[in-house]
């Protein structure tokens, strides 16, 4: 299932968020660039500027230390947020990000829209730390920020329809699904992912993988701040959001 867009229109135009799929792309393309070195040399630039500017729960909570000449752990929470692991990754996140971006940004402001988004994407950050103070692996990407733009789509247009892909081996179809049913079935099967993973990794599993319980934290995050937050817009006809 593949959202495409939505059919909430907007009364200004998101500049933040095409900012910061701006930042998100070129930031990816400056991996990539990295990569494109000698096949070794490549490799090793690619993965330290990911344990660079990637956040290491170990050391935000103290339980290692990070290297001389790396930013702060507290700083590599926002710097995280712009790195990516590969195409598909900041592909799925970037369309999210644009679907239902605009509508939370032309509900917030501008100015607030870049508060909810970074605390959303630091929340996102220690919900996951909190199930792994310990890890040593890398967390990136702009997952735990969008999840929180899908928090708080979710309390302010659940009756918004959201036109799908619905692709099931050969029956592929564009179908118009309501929003709480979108968003909700997200949240499922991500709550769902973060119990298997807890479980395993109680178990003795490995630590890496996708960041389920940020995705799970910056969701819920997401609507906690749309309440702090008090948007004030009126909806477009004139009549105000209710959530």
């Amino acid at each position: 299932m593949f959202p495409l867009k939505d059919d909430v229109p907007t009364n200004s135009t998101p500049f933040v968020t095409v900012g910061l799929i701006a930042i998100n792309v070129l930031v990816f393309l400056y991996q990539v660039s990295l990569q494109g070195l000698a096949s070794a040399e490549g490799s090793r630039a690619a993965e330290a500027f990911v344990l660079e500017f990637g956040l290491v729960p170990c050391r935000l909570t103290g339980h290692c230390v990070s290297p001389e000449g790396f930013p702060p752990p507290v700083v590599s929470m926002f710097t995280s947020m712009f790195l990516h692991g590969g195409l598909f990754h900041v592909a799925g996140n970037m369309l999210y990000l644009w679907i239902f971006g605009n509508n939370v940004e032309d509900t917030l402001g501008h100015a607030r829209f870049v508060l909810f988004y970074l605390a959303s994407g630091v929340g996102a950050a220690l919900g996951q730390t909190g199930f792994g103070p310990e890890s040593t692996v890398p967390m990136i990407g702009a997952s735990g920020a969008v999840s929180g733009v899908l928090g708080a789509y979710l309390l302010l247009f659940p009756r918004a329809n959201v036109l799908t892909l619905i692709v099931l081996g050969f029956f592929i179809r564009l179908v118009r699904i309501p929003a709480v049913i979108v968003l909700g079935l997200w949240f499922a099967v991500q709550f769902l992912n973060g119990l298997m993973r807890w479980s395993a990794s109680a178990s003795g599993g490995t630590g890496g993988g996708v960041a389920w319980f940020a995705h799970i934290g910056g969701f819920l995050v997401g609507m906690a701040l749309l309440y702090v937050l008090h948007p004030r817009r009126p909806a477009p006809g004139g009549a105000r959001r209710s959530w």
